[in-house]
């Protein structure tokens, strides 16, 4: 339908609900039970959605071969986020600021497991280019176990010029390649920061590079040259984490 999206996955579901997504109905499978369906219930019959029970072969339809966990609802697509009102949050909250930039990533469960990484550690925001990304769809909101629900999803045009701006409002930009300091010795990660994630397979544009103020790269011990985009992201995101913890128990 037309502005709608379908939900899928108790954690998607549940936490559509608690962030007061319009939701049209859920449908819950023919003798589904425990778990996190009481609270689903719960938060139903608060928000005065209701929920229609259906046979398992309708909610497969339904999820169009995602693992369902017995329920789907029918919302409004997830709501997007204004960079300048973002920007504007996080000065009032006075916390260092933490972007999350994905250089055109195509892979739905690379985008979900990083959105739900990044709400996890702190991530004030996701900036998704418009052009040549993946869609927010069911994939990401079920792989993010909901996440998307909770981080402001920040849509934005050219990816060069974005950075640009946010250099100029005093972030550094940071990402990630082969070629790149040491994660762990030669990179001060502690301020104001845009962590770029590259795309499957390319990593991240020549023109984004350029614009990265510097480059990290995670020692590869192994066999194996380069890491999942999404398990990559993750090992950045907590490195920073982990600098801002040590640097606040310094103060």
């Amino acid at each position: 339908m037309e502005n709608q999206q379908i939900i899928v996955g108790r954690n998607a579901v549940r936490e559509a609900l608690k962030a007061g997504r319009t939701l049209q109905r859920i449908y819950l499978q023919e003798s589904s039970h425990g778990g996190s369906l009481g609270d689903i219930l719960d938060l139903a019959e608060k928000r005065k959605v209701p929920v229609e029970t259906v046979p398992r072969e309708k909610l497969d339809r339904l999820a169009g071969g995602l693992r369902h966990q017995g329920v789907a609802a029918q919302g409004t697509p997830v709501p997007l986020a204004d960079l300048d009102t973002v920007l504007g949050k996080i000065r009032e909250e006075g916390k260092t600021p933490f972007l999350l930039l994905l250089d055109e990533l195509q892979d739905p469960q690379n985008v979900g497991a990083l959105i739900r990484t990044a709400n996890s550690a702190g991530v004030q925001g996701v900036l998704l280019p418009q052009r040549r990304s993946c869609p927010l769809n069911a994939v990401v909101a079920r792989i993010s176990a909901g996440a998307v629900e909770h981080i402001p999803i920040i849509p934005i045009g050219n990816i060069v010029q974005t950075m640009k701006k946010l250099k100029k409002q005093g972030f550094w930009i940071v990402g990630a390649d082969m070629d790149g300091k040491d994660l762990y010795f030669d990179a001060d990660l502690k301020g104001p920061l845009v962590l770029v994630v590259g795309a499957e397979g390319n990593g991240l544009g020549r023109l984004v590079k350029e614009q990265c103020d510097f480059i990290v790269r995670i020692p590869m011990l192994g066999q194996v040259s380069s890491l999942n985009a999404s398990v990559a992201g993750a090992i950045l995101m907590y490195e920073i984490v982990r600098q801002r913890i040590l640097a606040d128990r310094n103060l």
